[in-house]
């Protein structure tokens, strides 16, 4: 039977946000992240991160920096007890400089490519779940996906009409007691 899930977009919300991460040393916790997510973990509900990651279209990291940054930021997670169900990410963008990755594609957010294929390779409830993110392409996902839409005030979010969201929080952290309520069993 489909299960509600937590998604989120990974930079500005579980980890700081670094323009083009392709460094694992620049990997930092926001603060509050990894507890909320190890609760999450605890209450039995899959944690799912959906990424839009052109920098790898644009030429600026290879699949292998997006991997050792994906392997960092799990080891960050785990010291605070803490992990992720899943991870998927997007390499496209249509002005990249990678010829295979400089296209219009369906899981570049706003799309809903990962969502779905998500939903469909953990079983999960895509209407009975939310996604979390920091940037108007988080909520359109989350909107074309008929999920809730989170914005959280971290990366870019203080940037972002919050009306433009179903609820908004300062931080992970601070959206999860109403995020646990609502897709907890």
């Amino acid at each position: 039977m489909p299960r509600p899930a937590l998604f989120l977009d990974r930079d500005g919300v579980i980890n700081e946000e670094v323009e083009y991460l392709s460094d694992p040393a620049r990997v930092s916790l926001i603060p509050g992240a990894a507890a909320a997510i190890a609760q999450f973990n605890g209450a039995g509900i899959p944690v799912v991160v959906v990424t839009n990651q052109s920098g790898l279209a644009r030429g600026l990291f290879t699949p292998s920096d997006l991997a050792a940054v994906t392997a960092r930021l799990a080891s960050l997670l785990a010291a605070d007890g803490a992990h992720l169900d899943a991870s998927y990410h997007c390499p496209h963008h249509p002005a990249g400089l990678v010829p295979e990755l400089a296209v219009v594609c369906a899981c570049r957010k706003p799309g809903t490519k990962l969502l779905l294929d998500a939903a469909r390779d953990l079983d999960l409830d895509l209407p009975r779940s939310a996604l979390v993110g920091d940037k108007p392409s988080d909520l359109g996902a989350a909107r074309a996906a008929s999920m809730l839409a989170v914005l959280v005030r971290t990366g870019y979010g203080h940037t972002v009409d919050p009306s433009t969201a179903d609820a908004a929080f300062d931080s992970l952290a601070a959206a999860t007691p109403s995020l646990l309520a609502r897709l907890a069993p």
